[in-house]
């Protein structure tokens, strides 16, 4: 993997360039190198992309444009983690050999440390080999040409710094033409026309620098009005008189020192009467942060290209930044002898401190004072920058608000740093590194509680000192408060406290403690922001304690730029960036003493306008489902639309989340059951029961019965409870269905009854087509075939008489199954015929599929192995491709009953065993027992009794596991043939 701008953009991944949709996606690339490995704000994105008049939906398009490069770089076999989202912004992991600006700046620092030309020379050498032409030659923006323009001067600066110790070196015939290039280009750098003259003048070619001088002198008469500066007019006059000492090269001279013309040197300013020593008390407590601590001593002592002069620790309420940057401070303070500022700008407050007030005291902080301090801030601020210029100082600026309220106080200095806190993104500072900080850990969280409270206390009721971290959700404001009240309270045991905060209700009453309080610091948050975000905070919290995609907030306020209020809580530090999911969509999440913030902020609203912010999202999820489902492999669960509203999402968006449809599913899945509960609590039975039973297509793929069942229940109730026969038919349908899945089939009989009873009620004729067809799967599956038989041809009839031929498909070849069974031959081929037909005519490949594999047993019977392979090696090919694991295990199992009719053993074993593996997993006692038993059979055919002897045996106890749980003796047959 190979990426560069040290010349026209370049992408190349396994020996093939990454295709790149358009400039905007060129943009997005050439920008995250630009600051590889650091997170690049959206702001600069926009910036980069549209250069000015960016449009109202410019976030959204960045956005757009990231996914499809990430999709393209990940296409070409990039890994899915080389493009993070990050809070505010995103970055791109590479290493250093990976990327030309990487690999330049890595060779530039080697410069530096080497101690001998010959050695610098060779590593500005491999610097320059890595450039390719003008940086980001190809890449229109007016932003990103001043950074290619930067890029360029360095490589300049580069080449010059080179080409001039190879001329001391006696390299003086090598660099003439690279200099005479050199010059071409830069037709005013003296210094290289200086260079260039010397050169010419050591390869005995005088007249040659002579004429080198008079171009220059020209150049800059004629087009800038100057002549060229003294010591480029004394060597012309030292070349003109042959002057001996420019024949040989210039001795080696310690850089350090002084050339002995030069200026006198500046009178130093004002001295401080002692270094500034104006840090907080560090905290005794102080526990974990070990990668926080790490990463801002690395950006305070790391090399030149890695350091950075200003670092930004940001984070929610209470979670420690400010005890983080002073001890981190504290123990970085000996790099920075000549003392360490701390200025609070307390933006926070009530009264936020004006920057220049800041600086006026910082000022009197370095000895200035009186009437010597300037009047304006401009002045102050040049003041202050003056007097660190040469000081080695560490400035930490607490709670910080917004850049304006920063810039004016970063001195210039290169020997300065400084430590920023700030519960906001302060992207705007040029060049500062944004530390994100996060709640402790479980163990940090325990360690911090341990301290304060006493280990005795904590081993006495460990259980207990664990429900308190989890109600205070490792939140280092929050444990300090609960750890304090217990140690101001010591005859309290750890239980009692438990019992005090985990009613959420009064958790956040009880986190009080003094003047410290977690409600109050959020309330601090709050303050700063707008009322839309207040209001879309507060109405978050309803939600739920879920990772959130980033769409919800939009019709929570009912409004289409939802997402830009969110990007305000997440710069707050209120919502966290948690994750990107599979699809590339970044995830959201509350942590859970804000969301009870939330909700308390959310009380007081009227609670129609509650109500109705929940049927708007809960609206586009059902739209959402039903999207999703519609383009997932078809089953027998699907039902009609209810009367519950929904709400679509702008078709880009729908269209970059349904890519994937799975893997959407996938990614929600906390969330299909959180909405139905979500529904349920707020009585939306009409969604309630439409959301659980949307998502059940996708749990039978999936095989996710838990959740299945756990939806269905919580839906069924409210509908029950509603009088709503028309959702309630539908949920025991699919409970039915998940009740044979797991051989449960008593329970299974008694939900789909009462479903066809309700169907029968309302009018549905359809659903009871579809719960009286699945109602004869376990008739067939228990013996009963003439039952099994007339309940299918009763669900025909009422699915013809409906026109609805995608059920009439499936039962089509539903009694071409029961024809085979009985011997009916011709019949069956019948029947097998019009369900494929009708499947092939509605574009169903996984109905065709279904059909192809029940069609298999038929040629078995005939005596057609060769034909029943080839049916069922094409289903088995569409079942995997549609990632169909039940289907997909049917089919193996035919597979090898086919192997096993032909005395093939090692091929039947082989694949019973994968079915009877996909069997296992999902649950399916049943059919896993026929494997076995097949495979037992096939083992004692081929005289390995005792192989056969543990394979039946297995057989036999899956089969009394179903037996004792539908109160029946004989072993069932299995669910599918």
């Amino acid at each position: 993997m190979r990426f560069g701008l040290l010349g026209p953009l370049h992408a190349q991944i396994a020996g093939r360039a990454v295709p790149l949709n358009g400039p905007r996606q060129a943009k997005m690339l050439a920008a995250l190198l630009i600051d590889a490995n650091n997170v690049v704000a959206m702001e600069r994105l926009v910036a980069v992309m549209w250069d000015a008049n960016a449009p109202a939906t410019a976030v959204r398009q960045v956005q757009d444009a990231v996914s499809g490069l990430r999709r393209n770089l990940v296409a070409c076999g990039a890994p899915g983690t080389l493009i993070s989202t990050r809070r505010g912004g995103y970055e791109i992991h590479l290493a250093r050999d990976q990327l030309d600006l990487l690999e330049f700046d890595h060779e530039r620092h080697l410069a530096e440390q080497h101690t001998t030309p010959l050695e610098t020379a060779v590593a500005l050498r491999r610097a320059l080999a890595c450039w390719r032409g003008d940086a980001l030659a190809d890449t229109p923006s007016q932003v990103l040409e001043i950074d290619a323009a930067r890029l360029n001067e360095k490589r300049a600066a580069t080449h010059k710094q080179c080409l001039a110790i190879e001329l001391d070196l006696g390299r003086h015939r090598e660099v003439i033409d690279e200099l005479t290039a050199l010059l071409r280009v830069h037709p005013y750098d003296e210094q290289v026309a200086e260079h260039l003259m010397v050169a010419l003048y050591r390869c005995r070619r005088q007249g040659e620098a002579l004429q080198a001088y008079e171009r220059l002198r020209r150049t800059l008469a004629d087009e800038l009005g100057v002549d060229p500066t003294p010591p480029l007019q004394a060597l012309h006059q030292r070349i003109l008189t042959a002057d001996p000492a420019l024949a040989a090269p210039a001795p080696e001279h310690d850089p350090s020192a002084a050339p002995p013309d030069s200026a006198a040197p500046v009178a130093p300013g004002p001295a401080m009467a002692m270094p500034v020593r104006q840090l907080p008390l560090d905290v005794p407590d102080f526990v974990g942060r070990a990668e926080a601590l790490a990463e801002i001593a690395g950006l305070l002592d790391g090399p030149a290209p890695n350091r950075s002069r200003v670092a930004v620790v940001v984070g929610g309420p209470g979670v420690g930044k400010s005890c983080l940057v002073t001890h981190a401070a504290r123990l970085a303070s000996a790099n920075f002898p000549d003392g360490q500022l701390y200025l609070n700008l307390a933006a926070t407050s009530d009264e936020p401190r004006d920057p220049g007030l800041m600086l006026a005291e910082a000022l009197r902080a370095l000895s200035i004072a009186g009437s010597a301090i300037p009047n304006g801030l401009s002045e102050r601020a040049a003041l202050y920058r003056s007097l660190l210029v040469d000081r080695r100082m560490l400035v930490v600026l607490d709670d910080a608000g917004h850049a304006d309220q920063v810039l004016p106080l970063l001195p210039g200095a290169e020997g300065c740093a400084v430590l920023i806190t700030s519960r906001t993104l302060l992207t705007q500072l040029p060049g500062a590194r944004h530390i994100d900080l996060d709640v402790l850990s479980p163990a940090e969280a325990r360690e911090l509680f341990t301290g304060i409270v006493g280990r005795g206390r904590v081993e006495r009721e460990p259980g207990e000192a664990d429900a308190i971290l989890d109600c205070c959700g490792n939140l280092p404001l929050a444990i300090r408060i609960a750890s304090g009240k217990l140690t101001g309270r010591p005859a309290w045991s750890l239980r009692v406290l438990r019992e005090r905060i985990e009613d959420e209700s009064r958790r956040l009453a009880e986190l009080r403690l003094g003047d410290l309080s977690v409600r109050a610091s959020v309330d601090l948050s709050l303050r700063l922001l707008p009322a839309d975000a207040v209001r879309a905070l507060s109405l978050l919290g309803l939600l739920g304690a879920y990772t959130l995609p980033g769409w919800v907030v939009g019709p929570l306020l009912d409004r289409s730029d939802g997402e830009e209020v969110l990007d305000t809580l997440v710069d707050a530090s209120l919502v966290r960036l948690t994750a990107t999911d599979a699809l590339g969509e970044p995830r959201y999440r509350l942590h859970d003493l804000i969301r009870t913030c939330a909700m308390e902020i959310a009380a007081p609203l009227p609670t129609a306008d509650k109500r109705d912010a929940i049927i708007r999202v809960l609206s586009v999820w059902l739209d959402l489902v039903g999207r999703g489902t519609d383009r997932l492999p078809g089953g027998p669960l699907s039902a009609a639309p209810g009367s519950a509203p929904r709400r679509s999402l702008p078709d880009a968006v729908v269209d970059r989340l349904m890519t994937d449809p799975f893997g959407w599913f996938d990614a929600e899945r906390d969330n299909l059951v959180g909405a139905v509960k979500l529904a349920v609590d707020w009585g939306l039975d009409e969604l309630a029961w439409e959301l659980a039973a949307g998502t059940a297509t996708y749990y039978d793929h999936r095989c996710l019965y838990q959740d299945w069942e756990h939806g269905h229940r919580l839906a069924l109730d409210a509908a029950e409870a509603a009088g709503n026969a028309r959702g309630a038919s539908v949920l025991l349908r699919g409970l039915g269905q998940l009740h044979i899945y797991q051989d449960e089939f008593d329970r299974a009989t008694h939900a789909l009854e009462t479903s066809i009873e309700l169907c029968r009620d309302t009018g549905d004729k359809r659903g009871e087509a579809l719960s009286m067809a699945t109602l004869s799967t376990v008739s067939r599956v228990q013996g009963r075939d003439d039952e099994a038989l007339e309940r299918v041809e009763q669900a025909l009839t009422i699915a013809v008489g409906e026109g609805d031929r995608h059920i009439e498909a499936q039962l089509s070849c539903s009694i071409g199954v029961m024809r085979l069974m009985q011997g009916r031959l011709e019949e069956a081929e019948s029947w097998f015929d019009a369900a494929l037909r009708l499947a092939e005519a509605l574009d169903d490949e996984h109905r065709v599929a279904v059909v192809l594999r029940r069609f298999s047993r038929l040629h078995d019977r005939r005596g057609d192995p060769d034909e029943a392979l080839r049916c069922l090696g094409q289903a088995l090919a569409t079942f995997e491709k549609l990632t169909d694991e039940r289907c997909a295990a049917y089919t193996l199992l035919e597979v090898g009953r086919v192997y096993a009719g032909q005395n093939d053993r090692d091929r039947a074993s082989q694949a019973l065993e994968r079915a009877a593996g996909l069997f296992h997993r999902h649950g399916d006692r049943q059919d896993e027992a026929t494997c076995w038993q097949l495979i037992g059979d096939l083992d004692a055919a081929a005289g390995l009794h005792d192989m056969a002897r543990r394979h039946r045996s297995r057989a036999l106890r899956l089969w009394q596991t179903i037996g004792e749980m539908n109160q029946t003796e004989a072993p069932a047959r299995p669910s599918s043939p």
